[in-house]
């Protein structure tokens, strides 16, 4: 059984915040202002916030571990901190 480094948990929680905003803002959004009912609200809500999340990952180079982002919105992938 493999350990996460402290990067790789960052990187893990970051992406699982960003998602649960766009998740929970979206539901709120698709409730109360389209005509969606049930099971199509969460389902929805799920795959907006699938495609639109950044992503995030740890990755080991020759300087050591860093984290990058990558987002639909942006060209290039970006070194954070």
């Amino acid at each position: 059984l493999k350990t996460m480094t402290k990067l790789q948990v960052r990187a893990f929680l970051y992406q699982m915040g960003c998602f649960a905003i766009l998740f929970i803002s979206v539901r709120y959004l698709a409730e109360r202002y389209t005509g969606l009912t049930g099971f199509w609200i969460p389902m929805t809500a799920f795959m907006v916030g699938t495609i639109l999340a950044p992503k995030f990952k740890s990755i080991k180079t020759n300087d050591g571990e860093k984290l990058y982002m990558r987002w639909i919105f942006m060209k290039e992938v970006k070194e954070i901190g």
